[in-house]
């Protein structure tokens, strides 16, 4: 059989056994050396899992076992027709009961859940299969199609075979299709004109005021509140996925309804149909929508944000106004007006919030080109209307002072102190208060209307820091852990305490990468700043110095004593909203000094260990990747197509133990040997004994890590290593470390902590590929 043949090729080529597959993905080594002995044909299920465990394309797996169903199905009859053929509704039929077939006869519960939420109800899929009906619209015909795992390209040939059947139907008897009822028109009349800032084509979707959608220009229906409530929560995600849960927890909070899935698949169903197809999506148990940034208001928001920041710091300080006029323009009145629930409270805030640092920005540089005299009127107004935002009084108080109006000015601050004493008991704060003074002492400076950063009124020693590293340009996968780091991180803006993601793994992993990937990310986020501090092989003290430099604090400012230095960083952080990113932290004693005092800024590290130790800190694992992730970081890397080197490439990144680092070497020495095939590569890797001198970089970063184990634990690494098990249990660690079970669990996880031990569950650990390797290179204990 075609299929067993290939598959036992991919096995051949991952250099793995029938149980490290099965380890991978959780399916039993019989089942998959079943899958590959061509006596029968497997399920999908198996199949799929095999590909996967091998790093193989599943794609290719799919169609090979289509085709085998495909054979045996038509050995035992004739064929049906195919859809090209199919002009009539008992040949539709037919043809829908074949693909059923070939899908290896799944449940119509499996069908439902394959098909998306409200997209193919079970019942219906049964009368399909039954013959009672088929598909009543495009919609549950491409549900029916994906249920059975037809691939989205044949989806047109399908379509138009149940196009035609619909215009045959005059022909069949009336039970055999029901007649489509005409949908009403969405599009509002022509007296309701589209928004301004609305596109003349496509979907667009905006929150910043009342929860609306549009198509081509024109209005839709957006259903309930709560309907609009689960559009918000989708649109607000910019395109990741929310899963049900999150979904009711958005909606109801702690106490939803007993029928709450049931109406969150309601809301999805109904918003499905409004959009266009293929734009609201179900994945992974959940929803999201599948449209380009400029199709969501917060999107274009945030883009024109980033592009006033870059003119900015360009000195274009006209085009940067212009910009953020652009993005403010975006607000109609209260974000997410008319929608109710947790989700869309917290957001209304953070919203709201943001849409006043935009505003402050913009009066900054409105100061900034000489337009004091035209802003005064508005920010009297702004401050009446937030009374105790001292930014805005100190913006009214230099636009007064430079309209030649200090008495004025001065009185500003008098009612600010007098406010702030009775509503909240305590003083303007240092930034107000010297403002005030140059203001009594007529600071020439402060006349200067070409001031080139909005934060000089703020402090005129506070530069904005930009020092975030540029992303890799070649990150991929990830997915899972990049949403959870940015999930945490946007806690910034609306939390109370201060959000720390602290990312561990092993060396090579790729942890920093995915650091700069979520920072480049919320970036927008933190509008004054951030911070990167590399922690490998300094001292806090040298840290610090660092940070206030970059703070703007001159080197004769800082303080000697480190407990000194760490009150001036958090005081120079103290009401500013700062991205703080500290790569190859050592401990959690060493980022304790580094840690804003102040809601507002967020923290993101990477360490070796596991911080456990650092109070408050969300820990996130970060592992080697999966064989597809690394065939496709491969691939990128090399930088041209693979045909005909698939096997190859897949035993390479095998070799490399899918840790990122040594994939990495791997693609550069190939991109470097340009008459280097990738089986010449692969025929390199093959020796143990010399692989990590093939792959230069990952020799020192497994070398650090064992340098900074103790001696006890150096001499278990060694012992484990040398065993000839693929997998330890805990039992046969104490066995081969000649130690009680508790010393060998105690000395395996701190193995684990240093990442050159690998703990897979139930007690059970495994030493990493390449550490494995380097471990042969030591003395025997």
């Amino acid at each position: 059989m075609k299929l067993a043949r290939w598959l036992r090729d991919q096995r051949s080529d991952s250099g793995c056994s029938y149980a490290e597959l099965a380890a991978r993905v959780g399916v039993h080594a019989t089942t998959l050396q079943r899958a590959a002995s061509g006596q029968s044909v497997p399920s999908e299920r198996s199949v799929r899992a095999y590909a996967v465990a091998c790093g193989a394309s599943v794609d290719t797996a799919m169609d090979l076992w289509r085709q085998a169903r495909r054979g045996r199905l038509r050995s035992a009859g004739p064929a049906s027709p195919s859809p090209q053929d199919i002009d009539s509704v008992e040949m539709l039929r037919a043809g829908l009961r074949e693909l059923y077939e070939l899908a290896g006869r799944p449940s119509v519960r499996v069908m439902e859940e394959r098909a998306g939420a409200g997209r193919l109800p079970h019942s219906t899929a049964h009368r399909i299969l039954l013959g009672q009906t088929v598909p009543r619209d495009t919609h549950q015909l491409t549900g029916f199609l994906t249920a059975c795992l037809v691939t989205s390209s044949e989806h047109p040939a399908w379509i138009a075979a149940w196009q035609r059947t619909r215009g045959n139907q005059h022909d069949q008897a009336p039970s055999a299709i029901a007649p489509q009822r005409r949908a009403p028109r969405r599009h509002a009349t022509t007296t309701a004109p589209a928004r301004p800032s609305v596109p003349a084509s496509g979907l667009y979707a905006s929150v910043l005021g009342p929860v609306r959608l549009w198509r081509d220009g024109q209005p839709l229906s957006a259903g309930s509140p709560q309907q609009r409530a689960l559009l918000a929560a989708l649109v607000l995600r910019e395109g990741r996925t929310a899963t049900a849960a999150e979904l009711i927890d958005a909606l109801w909070g702690t106490e939803p309804p007993s029928q709450a899935l049931a109406a969150v698949r309601t809301y999805a169903s109904r918003l499905r149909k409004v959009m266009e197809p293929g734009t609201f999506v179900s994945e992974s148990g959940g929803y999201a929508l599948r449209l380009p940034g400029q199709a969501f208001d917060v999107s274009v928001a945030s883009h024109l944000a980033r592009q006033a920041e870059q003119m900015r710091v360009q000195g274009d300080l006209e085009h940067a106004r212009i910009f953020l006029r652009q993005a403010l323009g975006l607000w109609e009145g209260e974000p997410l007006a008319g929608v109710s629930g947790p989700f869309a409270d917290a957001q209304r805030v953070r919203l709201e919030e943001w849409r006043l640092q935009l505003l402050e920005s913009r009066l900054d540089l409105d100061l900034a080109c000489g337009l004091h005299a035209d802003i005064v009127a508005e920010l009297v107004a702004l401050t009446s209307a937030h009374p105790l935002r001292e930014r805005l009084r100190e913006l009214l108080m230099l636009a007064l002072y430079r309209a030649g109006r200090q008495s004025e000015a001065l009185a500003v601050y008098s009612d600010t102190r007098r406010l702030l004493a009775e509503e909240l008991g305590v003083d303007p704060r240092e930034e107000l208060v010297r403002l005030k003074e140059r203001i009594l002492q007529a600071d020439p400076e402060l006349a200067v209307n070409t001031a080139p950063s909005p934060t000089n009124a703020r402090t005129p020693s506070y530069i904005r820091p930009a020092q975030l590293p540029p992303a890799v340009p070649d990150f991929v996968g990830r997915s899972d852990v990049l949403a959870e780091l940015e999930d945490v991180l946007t806690a910034a803006t609306t939390g109370d305490s201060l959000p720390i993601a602290a990312v561990w793994g092993p060396g090579g992993v790729g942890k920093t990468a995915l650091a700069l990937q979520a920072g480049h990310a919320v970036a927008q986020l933190f509008p004054d700043g951030h911070l990167y501090l590399d922690l490998h092989q300094t001292t806090p003290e040298a840290s610090l110095a660092a940070a206030l430099h970059a703070l703007g604090v001159t080197e004769t400012a800082v303080p000697a004593g480190l407990k000194e230095r760490s009150a001036l960083y958090r005081s120079a952080l103290h009401g500013r909203r700062v991205l703080v990113v500290l790569d190859h932290a050592t401990d959690a004693t060493q980022v304790q000094w580094l840690l804003p005092g102040a809601r507002g800024c967020a923290v993101l590290i990477t360490s070796r260990k596991r911080l456990i130790d650092l109070a408050g800190a969300h820990l996130v694992e970060l592992d080697v990747m999966s064989p597809a992730e690394a065939l496709q970081l491969f691939t990128r890397i090399v930088g041209r197509p693979l045909p005909g080197e698939h096997g190859p490439a897949r035993y390479v990144i095998a070799a490399c133990g899918f840790l990122p680092l040594a994939v990495r070497a791997a693609a550069r020495r190939l991109v470097a040997r340009r008459t280097w095939t990738v089986s010449d590569l692969a025929d390199r890797l093959a020796d143990e004994d010399s692989r990590l001198d093939e792959l230069q970089a990952v020799k020192p970063a497994i070398q650090s890590s064992y340098d900074e184990l103790s001696v006890g634990q150096a001499d278990a690494f060694r012992i484990l290593s040398s065993s000839a098990e693929t997998f330890l249990p805990l039992k046969e660690t104490a066995r081969l470390l000649g130690c009680g079970i508790a010393d060998a669990e105690h000395l395996s996880e701190n193995l684990v902590d240093a990442g050159l031990l690998t703990s897979i569950g139930d007690g059970t650990y495994q030493v990493p590929l390449l550490a494995r390797l380097y471990a042969r290179t030591l003395p025997r204990p």
